[in-house]
């Protein structure tokens, strides 16, 4: 008899552990994990859109416009030579406002 007491004691306090630790994850899920996704998304799409002739903002900070598209490449032109560069190494088209930096 005592045995049961001594659960129903223990998992009374086991359910607000357990709404408290939901209501942390759901809280991270909303404010880190499901912003970031989106912003990945977007970038993906981006890049996906890029063709000859664009302008863009590289990662270095140099502008470039781009010769012509590869599938992983993109060949840019800067200056008066064509450079060869990843995809990712783009980080905004010209057009757009520079992404902000978090200090």
């Amino acid at each position: 008899m005592n045995f049961a007491l001594i659960q129903l004691a223990g998992g009374s306090q086991l359910v607000p552990q357990l709404l408290l630790f939901a209501g942390m994850g759901l809280l991270f899920y909303f404010l880190l994990i499901r912003p970031q996704s989106k912003a990945r998304k977007a970038m993906e799409d981006r890049l996906s859109k890029l063709k000859a002739g664009d302008e863009v903002l590289l990662s270095s900070g140099f502008y470039a416009t781009i010769d012509r598209v590869e599938e992983k490449n993109l060949y840019l032109k800067l200056g008066n030579s064509v450079v060869k560069a990843r995809r990712n190494a783009v980080v905004a088209l010209a057009s757009e406002p520079a992404p902000e930096q978090k200090n």
